[in-house]
């Protein structure tokens, strides 16, 4: 608990001018929560073994594969340790058509590795993202206390109000084009062709069609909408709550909205 005077010295601080270094780090903060929310969804997607066995069995890969769905599931988890480990090259063996063999060629190994990179990097990016989220909270409240929440409420209302326009915004492009944002997403990736693949013969292509992409691609943006939507809740709740409270201490009522009697309602003696 702070006494009158500490109380006094924080508010003070909170009441310093908006410097541009300050105007600077709540931009960061505000950018960095869709970065954290989006990148934090498509890491659990990548390393969700319930999406590639839904994926699997709603597109028949084993049909098409001849591989069985038992090992198919396999895959997808060796496939995920690959990804998670410092192991090169992936090699995935499987039986095809009864035939155990090497499941990917050659181009479709390369190109694991270049996705491979990738996901690397989509890992830091929510490392650095949360890193910076928590390092602005820490630092905010070490340096004004509990004034500093309502400023952080603001900024997490705003970083979930961009995170959830972005996503929604990319989101309806999918459903009207989303093989021309599967494509130009490969164009601006990979600075190599190995993603031109043949889906007759590439058994990368044909275990991972592009329903399966859309559906992750769905399924990431389901998942950053709603962790954005719960932060903002809790954000604005709060931002309401402070002025509710504030009205009560400077003695006015608070508005019909925050919990008053409308007209017509008789006041309560």
């Amino acid at each position: 608990m702070l006494n009158k005077a500490g109380e006094c010295y924080v508010r003070n601080r909170m009441k310093e001018p908006i410097t541009r270094t300050r105007r600077v780090l709540e931009l960061l903060f505000i950018l960095a929560v869709p970065l954290l929310l989006i990148t934090g969804s498509v890491t659990w997607a990548v390393n969700d073994a319930g999406l590639y066995h839904r994926g699997f069995e709603k597109y028949q890969i084993s049909r098409y594969t001849g591989i069985t769905n038992h090992d198919l599931r396999q895959a997808g988890a060796d496939i995920r340790h690959y990804f998670n480990s410092g192991e090169e090259p992936l090699a995935l063996r499987a039986k095809v058509q009864g035939v155990e063999r090497e499941v990917f060629n050659q181009r479709e190994v390369d190109h694991m590795r270049d996705v491979k990179g990738l996901i690397r990097g989509v890992y830091w990016l929510t490392a650095l993202s949360a890193a910076y989220l928590l390092g602005y909270v820490a630092f905010g409240l070490w340096r004004y206390r509990y004034p500093f929440i309502q400023r952080l409420a603001r900024l997490s209302l705003w970083g979930g109000g961009v995170t959830v326009g972005l996503v929604v915004a990319v989101g309806l492009f999918s459903l009207v084009g989303f093989d021309s944002l599967f494509l130009l997403f490969h164009q601006i990736s990979f600075s190599n062709d190995l993603w031109q693949l043949d889906p007759r013969t590439d058994y990368l292509i044909i275990m991972f069609p592009l329903g399966f992409w859309f559906d992750a691609t769905m399924r990431v943006a389901l998942s950053a909408v709603g962790f954005a939507l719960i932060l903002a809740t809790v954000a604005g709740g709060y931002l309401v709550y402070q002025r509710w409270t504030a009205r009560l201490a400077a003695g006015q009522p608070p508005t019909p909205l925050e919990g008053t009697p409308s007209k017509g309602t008789p006041d309560a003696p």
